[in-house]
């Protein structure tokens, strides 16, 4: 099915869903979340930004997760070439524009004025990032759906993560704010995907082999992102175990069971074998980092 002919047989449900979104979404403003009396105490105590005790994987966290906000610009682009125009679609993408603008506000001032990361670095990193405009571009609209599906179900999780990291109360109700909205965004993408399932299985199976197996979260522009995502990786905030057990075998299994879905065509079927071969051997190494990572832990308590 080409994708004019699925969007609009999909648009009924995106405006059901838009709906649901719009009863539970939370109306918040980030000026109440921010602690804007730290600012002065720092500067009162002559304090240099990015010398707090955050730990390297918490930095880089938040630093990623603010320079991917900040490219919503060219994320914008991508989903309106997808799904905008006068219709539903097109209402969903602008509210979806207008939320996800207020988590680099939120993140910036919060990061400011606790003194978490240079902003200077903060800066030089917005200007490389959006300059260089660099996003995910699916290929068609069932792929865009399958990438964000997963991808802001990997944004949520890390949003979640990074608070927990922070040891700042006010810092993890700021996350836990965008992590709310990432999990709405979320449940919008993957329901539209559940749906496609019915009108076009095979189309769907193709595009989310191609996700699945391909799949980068959107930072990649970020410069020094392969660094970065070592750090939030050793620090447990997002790593190929948790891609893998919270992410793909959920969305992939248990929610849309692309491993029960009948009536494929032979390419479709050949993908899915395929796609299933992937994820056994993202199991694999997914489990040896687990036996890792609590190797180390271990080694580390006391005697």
């Amino acid at each position: 099915m080409d994708d004019a002919a699925l969007l609009s047989e999909l648009e009924p449900e995106v405006e059901r869903l838009l709906n649901r979104h719009l009863e539970s979404a939370e109306e918040w403003y980030p000026h109440e979340h921010v602690p804007w009396e730290r600012a002065s105490r720092l500067q009162a105590e002559g304090f240099t930004h990015g010398e707090s005790a955050l730990s390297q994987g918490a930095r880089s966290a938040l630093l990623v997760n603010l320079l991917t906000e900040d490219n919503l610009p060219w994320y914008t682009r991508t989903i309106s070439r997808m799904f905008g125009g006068k219709s539903a679609w097109g209402e969903w993408a602008q509210r979806w524009t207008a939320e996800e603008g207020r988590h680099a506000i939120v993140m910036r001032d919060y990061i400011t004025v606790s003194g978490l990361v240079d902003p200077h670095v903060l800066e030089d990193g917005r200007m490389a990032q959006v300059s260089g405009a660099v996003v995910p571009e699916p290929e068609t609209a069932v792929d865009g759906m399958c990438y964000v599906a997963i991808q802001e179900l990997a944004t949520r999780i890390s949003h979640r993560n990074t608070g927990t990291v922070l040891d700042d109360p006010v810092g993890y109700d700021v996350m836990m704010k965008l992590s709310g909205d990432e999990n709405r965004h979320h449940l919008f993408y993957r329901d539209l995907v559940t749906r496609s399932l019915e009108i076009d299985p095979s189309g769907v199976v193709e595009a989310l082999h191609r996700q699945v197996t391909n799949f980068e979260m959107p930072g990649v522009g970020i410069p020094g992102f392969a660094e970065h995502a070592k750090h939030i990786a050793s620090a447990g905030i997002y790593d190929f175990a948790i891609h893998h057990e919270r992410i793909i075998v959920p969305l992939v299994f248990r929610r849309w069971a692309i491993d029960k879905v009948g009536g494929l065509s032979a390419t479709a079927e050949k993908a899915r074998e395929e796609m299933m071969t992937f994820i056994e051997r993202v199991g694999r190494v997914a489990r040896r980092q687990i036996e890792r990572r609590e190797a180390a832990q271990a080694a580390l308590r006391p005697v």
